[in-house]
C-alpha cells in the first residue's frame, strides 16, 4: 500500500514555507508522494486566478520528483469539501493509505468540518505547528491532543503527528502586502515564482 499526502490550500502564493513544509512531510513519514491541491474558490477570500496559481505552483515544484500536481477541485462546481477532495483522489489512487498536511489553526476546526468525523478517520493527520508570540512544539502538541481528546468524545478516532519542519514567519498574505508595496520577496519565494508575479504584475494592487 503506497502513502501519499494531500496538501490543499490557495496557495496564493506558494513560498519557501509551503515547500520546507512538504519536504519535512516527504522525509519524515515517509512518503511516496505529495499531491499537492489548490482550491479554486476559497471561501471567504479573494485570491489571483485559479490557473495562475497553478502555474505558480508548477513552477515552484517541478524539480522535485516527490511532489506532484492535482487539479481535482478546479474541474468541481460549486463549494469543495474535504471528504469530496478525499473520495475523488481515493478514486484516482485506489490501494493508498492517505495521509494530510495542515496548519495548526485548520486542524483547530476539524471537528466543525463538513462530515469532520468521517474525514478525521480516513487520514493520518500531519500539522504544521504554529509559530505565534514564541509558541514551542510542545504547545502545538497540547492543542492537538485538545482536538482529538473533542473528536473522542464524538466517537471518532484520529491519528496525527507533529511535523518537525523549521518555523518560518513567512505567509501568503505577508508577500502579498509587499507587493503591494513595491518591496523585494526575493527569498521568500522561489526565483521562478518570483519573476512570474513580476511578470504578471500580481498583488501589485488591492482586490
Amino acid at each position: 500500500m503506497q502513502r501519499l499526502a494531500i496538501f490543499g490550500g490557495t496557495f496564493d502564493p506558494i513560498h519557501w514555507g509551503h515547500l520546507l513544509l512538504a519536504e519535512t512531510a516527504l522525509n519524515q513519514v515517509p512518503l511516496e508522494q505529495v499531491i499537492w491541491v489548490p482550491s479554486r474558490n476559497p471561501p471567504h477570500k479573494q485570491a489571483a486566478l485559479f490557473q495562475q496559481r497553478v502555474e505558480m505552483l508548477q513552477l515552484a515544484i517541478q524539480d522535485n520528483p516527490g511532489f506532484t500536481l492535482s487539479l481535482i477541485e478546479g474541474s468541481r462546481p460549486g463549494t469543495s469539501y474535504a471528504i469530496n477532495t478525499l473520495n475523488d483522489l481515493s478514486t484516482c489512487y485506489p490501494n493508498t493509505y492517505w495521509y494530510w498536511i495542515i496548519g495548526l489553526d485548520a486542524f483547530q476546526t476539524l471537528p466543525r468540518w463538513y462530515r469532520g468525523l468521517e474525514v478525521a478517520q480516513m487520514c493520518n493527520w500531519l500539522i504544521a505547528p504554529r509559530l505565534i508570540g514564541g509558541e514551542t512544539i510542545a504547545q502545538s502538541q497540547l492543542i492537538c491532543k485538545q482536538v482529538e481528546k473533542e473528536l473522542k468524545n464524538q466517537s471518532c478516532v484520529i491519528h496525527w503527528q507533529c511535523l518537525n519542519t523549521p518555523l518560518v514567519e513567512v505567509s501568503s498574505s505577508i508577500i502579498r502586502q509587499l507587493c503591494r508595496e513595491h518591496h523585494s520577496i526575493r527569498y521568500l519565494v522561489t526565483e521562478s515564482v518570483r519573476l512570474y508575479i513580476v511578470q504578471h504584475n500580481l498583488y501589485a494592487h488591492n482586490f
